[in-house]
């Protein structure tokens, strides 16, 4: 039996979600380490009672750190009940969680890069993207393909992916696409798109200075989505996530490739399971998002 630990990214979030993992093992100690790495209390922002600047939970310089805090500590839940799986992988943001999870760094290191990824992307404004529902693709990549400013920033399902560029590109490409819906995201930019490239070399050139370890479990990458153990070129991996798309389609045609027949959605929400459950429907679901999930 093979089981995958799947880490969700940005969208997952919701008010209150720190309830659910207070009970943990250090889970005040790291709220308070991340609280004090951003300046702000991080928790009283997860349960909606934080007020001023920078209060809002979906601002993705609070989304980021909060989601990497709560993911983690599950994590560290399952590290503590002797659960190992046969690999890990993120979507986006989730792929550090899926890093740590894999021994990569250490969970200060982890709130670090998010710290730092969260406020370069918040201050790479100016684009927009959208989620495509139903489409045919051979019209959809022409049709990208055709139109200058705009990229398949998220690669969802075979039904589902995420444009990303200029608004007059991702609205050009939406207009003509035949597709049951196209959703406008409430996004501050144009995330994984070469229009992040900024942002991504500032990123990259941190990294540089962050040592990676050897994974303990084969990681599948966003850029990349073979198994991979080396830290360098996981290093290398996420250091281009920024500029390329999430291939997350192929991660699950990987998972089901390498013998996965359950994935663990560790986090909030349910966003991961259900692409896999209309994806892969050999592959056995299950959601871990609070302590009382570790029981079960």
């Amino acid at each position: 039996m093979g089981i995958a630990w799947v880490f969700p990214g940005q969208g997952s979030q919701k008010v209150g979600m720190a309830a659910g993992v207070l009970e943990l093992p250090g889970a005040r100690e790291r709220f308070s380490l991340a609280s004090d790495l951003l300046g702000r209390d991080l928790l009283a922002i997860c349960s909606g009672e934080a007020d001023g600047d920078l209060s809002d939970l979906n601002d993705t310089r609070n989304t980021q750190p909060a989601l990497f805090v709560v993911e983690s500590l599950l994590v560290d839940g399952l590290r503590a009940q002797g659960r190992q799986p046969s690999l890990v992988a993120g979507h986006s943001l989730g792929e550090l969680v899926a890093l740590y999870a894999a021994g990569v760094f250490d969970a200060a290191t982890g709130l670090e890069l998010m710290q730092i990824r969260s406020e370069l992307m918040a201050a790479s404004g100016g684009g927009a993207m959208t989620a495509v529902m139903g489409f045919e693709r051979g019209e959809l990549e022409a049709l990208v393909a055709a139109t200058e400013g705009v990229v398949i920033a998220n690669d969802n399902s075979s039904a589902q992916v995420v444009l990303s560029g200029t608004p007059e590109a991702v609205a050009q490409v939406c207009g003509s696409l035949n597709c049951k819906r196209a959703i406008p995201l409430a996004v501050s930019g144009a995330f994984h798109s070469p229009f992040m490239a900024e942002a991504a070399a500032a990123f990259a050139a941190r990294l540089e200075s962050v040592p990676f370890a050897e994974a303990t479990v084969p990681v599948l990458s966003n850029t990349d989505p073979s198994p991979e153990r080396s830290g360098t070129v996981l290093r290398n991996r996420l250091r281009h996530q920024m500029t390329t798309g999430v291939r997350w389609r192929e991660i699950m045609d990987r998972c089901v490739a390498e013998g996965i027949d359950t994935a663990v959605e560790i986090g909030p929400g349910n966003v991961l399971s259900g692409l896999i459950r209309r994806s892969c429907p050999g592959v056995t679901t299950v959601q871990i998002a609070t302590a009382a999930d570790l029981a079960l």
